[in-house]
């Protein structure tokens, strides 16, 4: 009996043609699905034949297989089984990008393989060995991958100069101008060491100890560049230390700063200034006194968008800041107004409240009128000069890339918490954490979207690998789903 599939049939007709037909065998019965024509050429016959099987194809669902590259035929065959499945799309794709930073100089895979598992799922060290497994058919024994994993931070160096040619090379980078900005990384667990160590957590986890990392990015979010802190170390003293190491270490004649207002202090600034750099800080604003601040106000005069300087202080007002300053100080005068009624409910004083004895409070009108005027201004602090003010607060406003690269790292890449114990293990860790960022950046920038869309599209992407057992020839199939 003939198998049971669509096939073509060749027929001789009485007036000496070939009859090309489409149907399939029930029984020792053909059942016809459709007649494609007849012809006696027989380059004429073959482009029938051709019409056939286009129409096979167009109406299966089933995938067109050849195990033999000599014959056009198409068939189910048995004995086909799948020898394995891969995101080798994946693989290729973020190797070409890992390649395109010149981290290939590294010379080591397994800093290549880790960083990449963590842009593509984000894992601790020891799921992330199965998933190179499971993903690229990668192999590493657990403890030659730890053993190896430790010999990592030897490479910050070279992997940190790579970064900043790259930069350099494809993104006009010449320190002229930089980013900078600190975060804290939290560990799952409550035991502090001399490195991990309990301060102000910028992921509101107090009770538990943590790192400060200190990252300096390109104006376009790109890292350059990266260092640690113990955890209880106050963020503007990171500033200085990392600049001038740079400054030293790459010979940098011209370096401007961005930074944002947790910086600033005048032992910093004065730091830098010593040093010939020049810097954009926020200000402080809310420190300037009644006088000063309409003396500001009457200046910008609500003006949206307009600018005014003042020595090595500009000035900009903002329409839209403006209404969500006066929604913060419409909420906290009204809850001050409360506690001046309520006393004995003030735990944590308003700063709109001024005390007249025990447990006795009346508004500062004072305060509320200086910050009444303030809404919508928003001040910085700089030693540039020879720049127009505008292209000054423009380059703050991009300081915006330090916090989405620090989102990223944290999210996206799962830097924290962190789980790692030893001194070592934290290094290395965040050294795959930069790397995987550096290529997020890359990615993100070439596709004009998010990680997160590039890496659900290629987890579609599954290269399965097809056996037939009888020849022994595989065929490689490209299906955009998980195969089950």
């Amino acid at each position: 009996m003939k198998p049971h599939y669509t096939r073509i049939r060749k027929v001789k007709t009485r007036s000496g043609s070939t009859a090309i037909q489409i149907g399939f065998y029930q029984g020792k019965r053909f059942k016809l699905i459709k007649h494609i024509g007849s012809a006696k050429n027989p380059g004429k016959v073959t482009e029938l034949i051709g019409i056939a099987q286009e129409y096979i194809w167009s109406h299966s669902g089933q995938l067109r297989f050849s195990f033999n590259p000599q014959s056009e035929e198409v068939l189910f065959k048995r004995g086909i089984k799948v020898y394995q499945n891969q995101l080798t799309t994946a693989y290729r794709y973020l190797q070409d990008i890992y390649h395109q930073l010149g981290f290939d100089h590294l010379g080591n895979d397994l800093l290549k393989h880790f960083a990449m598992i963590r842009v593509l799922e984000p894992a601790s060290k020891i799921k992330s060995i199965a998933l190179l497994q499971k993903y690229f058919g990668i192999t590493y024994k657990k403890t030659t991958a730890f053993r190896q994993l430790s010999q990592l931070v030897k490479l910050k160096d070279a992997t940190i100069r790579l970064a900043i040619n790259y930069a350099h090379n494809h993104l006009g980078f010449d320190f002229s101008l930089v980013f900078y900005d600190v975060t804290t990384l939290y560990f799952e667990t409550n035991r502090s060491d001399d490195f991990r160590l309990k301060g102000f957590s910028k992921d509101n986890k107090i009770n538990q100890p943590q790192i400060l990392v200190g990252l300096m990015v390109n104006q376009t979010g790109f890292p350059v560049y990266y260092e640690t802190f113990s955890g209880n170390t106050f963020e503007g003293h990171t500033i200085i230390p990392i600049i001038l190491a740079l400054k030293e270490r790459y010979q940098i004649k011209r370096l401007t700063v961005i930074a944002d207002a947790g910086m600033l202090s005048a032992a910093n600034l004065s730091a830098l200034e010593a040093n010939g750099i020049d810097y954009v800080v926020g200000a402080r604003i809310k420190n300037l006194n009644l006088d000063e601040a309409r003396q500001i106000a009457q200046k910008l005069s609500q003006a949206d968008g307009k600018i005014v300087r003042q020595g090595n202080l500009i000035y900009e007002y903002s329409a839209k800041r403006a209404r969500k300053d006066k929604l913060d100080n419409d909420q906290q005068i009204e809850k001050a107004e409360y506690l001046c009624h309520h006393p004995a409910k003030a735990i944590r004083r308003s700063r709109f409240l001024s005390p007249l004895g025990k447990n006795t409070f009346s508004l500062n009108r004072e305060i509320i009128e200086k910050h009444r005027l303030l809404e919508g201004i928003k001040g910085y602090k700089t030693n540039v000069i020879g720049v127009l003010d505008q292209i000054l607060v423009n380059r703050y406003r991009d300081l915006w890339h330090v916090e989405e690269s620090f989102r990223i790292a944290k999210s996206d890449l799962e830097a924290r918490p962190i789980y790692h114990r030893k001194k070592t293990s934290i290094d290395y860790h965040l050294l795959i954490v930069f790397v995987a960022l550096c290529l997020t950046r890359v990615i993100e920038q070439e596709k004009q979207t998010s990680i997160k869309k590039v890496v659900a599209d290629l987890k579609d992407i599954w290269t399965i690998t097809l056996k037939d057992e009888i020849s022994g020839n595989t065929l490689e199939v490209l299906v955009n789903q998980i195969p089950h």
